[in-house]
């Protein structure tokens, strides 16, 4: 089974800089789509960007377009999350989550169609 792992959440003032990783074990990423969501207290999780692994289509919610940038290494099978000019508004715990195929890149990365996710990294930002 898929595994993946996030890291490099932590402590950020506004105007910062963060970039998440998502690592993932298990199968290669050949033919997946892969997405980082973001969810805080008595909120739904929220998409924030999504990949493709076969050709790098992406995906970014409206909130971070020009903020934020998602890119995949394969040969790492590693995901990143390259989160600029962050605000406080971005502080959520992160977590990233796979699934095989393009169907959920296609249907704007909705979560639910998503069968594989990390547990998730805080991101916080404030002064």
């Amino acid at each position: 089974q898929l595994q993946l792992a996030e890291s490099g959440g932590g402590l950020v003032p506004p105007g910062g800089s963060l970039r998440l990783s998502c690592a993932a074990s298990g199968f290669s990423l050949d033919y997946h789509t892969i997405g980082w969501f973001r969810q805080t207290p008595g909120k739904e999780r929220e998409g924030v960007s999504c990949i493709t692994s076969r050709d790098g289509s992406v995906r970014y919610a409206d909130s971070v377009k020009g903020r934020f940038t998602i890119s995949i290494d394969n040969a790492k099978r590693t995901v990143y999350l390259q989160m600029n000019s962050l605000k406080p508004e971005d502080t959520a715990v992160y977590s990233c989550a796979a699934t095989r195929g393009i169907t959920a890149y296609l249907y704007m990365c909705t979560s639910r169609l998503f069968d594989s996710w990390g547990q998730g990294t805080q991101v916080t930002v404030s002064a």
